[in-house]
């Protein structure tokens, strides 16, 4: 479903597990979408994160945060729905979110739109 038609470009944010980057990152480069931003970020779902041992016979620590990996895409609108369902088939959890671009300027090259990506 395209949520934001009418926009030419779009911005597709995932909060990844830890395995899932470079299966993600493979696919999106086949269908030729070049540019990919990759972080490691903590956060906090609704679910709390997993309990640790910190050593064996310790007590049980539950951290605040966890560790995921978002990954940042500005893509075409044409290419939506496939970039999603890359992320869908080559993720194992997480959460997609899709954002409209107003507009995008190459500082180095002075291009605008959908040129610069």
């Amino acid at each position: 479903m395209k949520c934001f038609q009418g926009y030419q470009m779009l911005r597709i944010e995932a909060m990844l597990g830890n395995n899932d980057v470079m299966a993600i990152s493979e696919a999106l480069r086949k269908i030729e979408i070049g540019g990919l931003t990759v972080g490691k970020v903590r956060g906090r779902g609704k679910r709390p994160p997993a309990e640790i041992h910190a050593a064996k016979g310790s007590a049980i620590f539950q951290p605040q945060f966890s560790e995921k990996y978002v990954i940042v895409v500005i893509i075409p609108e044409s290419k939506e729905e496939e970039v999603i369902n890359i992320i869908k088939t080559k993720g194992t959890v997480g959460k997609i979110f899709v954002s409209p671009i107003l507009r995008a300027i190459d500082i180095g090259t002075g291009q605008e739109g959908e040129e610069t990506i």
